[in-house]
């Protein structure tokens, strides 16, 4: 399939692939993806993986090219931090912060596992029934899902295994940790509790935490939300995978009739 970004230097030349579903802006999904591989791109004193990204959306995100800025903010033998901001035209449209840990083989108890997970694989559940307004965007197209638990258009908890089949930046494969970090923005849409004809949910950001390096296609996300009384809440999600469970995603959100 066609790419959702093109790299040209420090510029991300975006393609209308990566427009989502709350109007002509990207999907959240696409600047997240991109801030991962800006990430895993940048040197370090050691080897590193991605324990925690932190997404503000400062504002709507446009389908038109951004301007990448990223600098080290800390650097150490066992962590990094680093601060990558997108820009449209100079204006800053997302900032984030993204801490990377040093990987180091350590065996530890049986009982340090995390808990299995009790949920149907991607190979025995069903694509979700969604409806126009739902998959009517143009980076959904591109991202297969299939129903553990609940489903769209039943307000509640609901968990759906997910896989990316865009490329997401042009001539490169795309890691695990990217397909993660699009699945983690699914957390308000998945765990909806409003009908989505009627009701905007979006989120203003994005925050992934990771255990361990998320493994192969399919991404588990088991999400939750939790409206509040004065138009805004919280969504959030368990992240899986075929190997167990790897991480946590949450998000503000801000609910608006349409």
């Amino acid at each position: 399939m066609d790419s959702i970004f093109r790299l040209d230097g420090t510029t991300a030349v975006t393609s209308p692939n990566a427009a989502g579903p709350w109007g002509p802006m990207q999907h959240g999904g696409a600047p997240a993806a991109l801030i991962v591989k800006v990430a895993e791109a940048t040197p370090a004193l050691a080897p590193m993986r991605i324990a925690r990204l932190t997404i503000d959306l400062m504002r709507p995100v446009p389908l038109a090219p951004l301007t990448i800025d990223s600098q080290i903010v800390r650097e150490g033998k066992k962590l990094q931090l680093l601060s990558v901001r997108l820009l449209h035209e100079g204006t800053e449209v997302v900032r984030a912060s993204v801490l990377r840990l040093r990987r180091l083989d350590t065996p530890l108890p049986p009982e340090a596992a995390p808990p299995p997970i009790d949920l149907p694989g991607p190979d025995a559940a069903q694509p979700p029934a969604m409806g126009p307004r739902g998959r009517g965007c143009a980076f959904n197209e591109g991202v297969e899902m299939r129903r553990a638990k609940g489903a769209f258009g039943t307000p509640g908890p609901a968990a759906m295994w997910i896989k990316v089949d865009w490329t997401i930046i042009a001539g490169e494969p795309i890691l695990p940790v990217m397909r993660a970090a699009i699945a983690g923005d699914y957390c308000n849409g998945t765990s909806a509790w409003l009908d989505f004809n009627h009701w905007t949910f979006i989120n203003a950001d994005l925050q992934l935490s990771f255990a361990r390096d998320p493994v192969g296609e399919w991404v588990l996300l088991d999400a939750e939300t939790y409206p509040g009384p004065d138009g805004a809440g919280v969504a959030f999600a368990r992240l899986g995978d075929s190997q167990g469970w790897f991480g946590r995603a949450a998000q503000s959100v801000l609910f608006e009739k349409r």
